[in-house]
């Protein structure tokens, strides 16, 4: 199966951090995580806003009914490794929870209005992580 990601990802690499398209007005980051059934490692570009010196990424997958792989990632091995622009470091995630989670994510829509979109399109809780560099 094709990495639809891949050509993101290259050029977030050639443009330290910046591209083009439909993530041009989004802060993206990388997110590489340990795959919590092959153990293998996956990149994935998501965008994000922070909450102090936290990262806060959201597991929307579009609104679609079911989370994204790498949300099952993150449950199974919660140190990830993070790219912002030309800085990688190591984080933790830890996932967000009751009134945590919905300031979060609300401040995010903000940010973002097409996640109020995702929310619409869904009947599950969306997921909110939150990273902190370790």
């Amino acid at each position: 199966m094709p990495d639809y990601n891949a050509p993101i990802i290259e050029e977030f690499h050639a443009n330290g951090g910046k591209v083009s398209g439909m993530f041009s007005n989004m802060d993206l980051l990388l997110l590489t995580t340990t795959g919590a059934k092959s153990g293998n490692t996956y990149t994935r570009p998501l965008a994000y806003t922070t909450d102090g010196d936290h990262i806060v990424i959201i597991a929307s997958k579009g609104g679609a009914p079911n989370n994204p792989d790498w949300f099952h990632n993150l449950v199974a091995h919660p140190d990830v490794t993070v790219e912002l622009g030309t800085d990688k470091f190591a984080a933790r995630a830890h996932r967000a929870t009751g009134q945590e989670r919905e300031r979060l994510y609300e401040q995010h829509a903000q940010r973002y209005p097409v996640f109020n979109d995702y929310k619409a399109k869904t009947t599950r809780e969306i997921p909110v992580f939150v990273l902190e560099r370790v």
